[in-house]
């Protein structure tokens, strides 16, 4: 009775699957497909207001970042190489 029990679950498993495939996803696709598509609308939308300046207007973008200078890692040390011998 136990092993007739799982067969059913596992064919009820299989054809919700089958459904949810069949019709869900492809709604749920053209969610998340909408979603993107606006979001980059507007992404493309800001840009362009961002791109587009009066004369003599100045906009920046970031401030640039301090650059780290290799003269705080330390002092060079020229080495030689001694051969050891047996």
């Amino acid at each position: 009775m136990q092993l007739l029990r799982t067969i059913l679950i596992i064919v009820l498993v299989y054809y919700l699957f089958k459904f949810i495939a069949r019709y869900a996803m492809p709604w749920i696709a053209r969610y998340f497909l909408k979603k993107t598509q606006d979001n980059l609308r507007k992404q493309y939308e800001n840009q362009n207001e961002m791109n587009t300046k009066k004369e003599g207007e100045v906009h920046i973008d970031s401030v640039p970042k301090k650059k780290t200078t290799l003269n705080d890692v330390g002092e060079y040390v020229d080495y030689e190489e001694i051969e050891e011998s047996d």
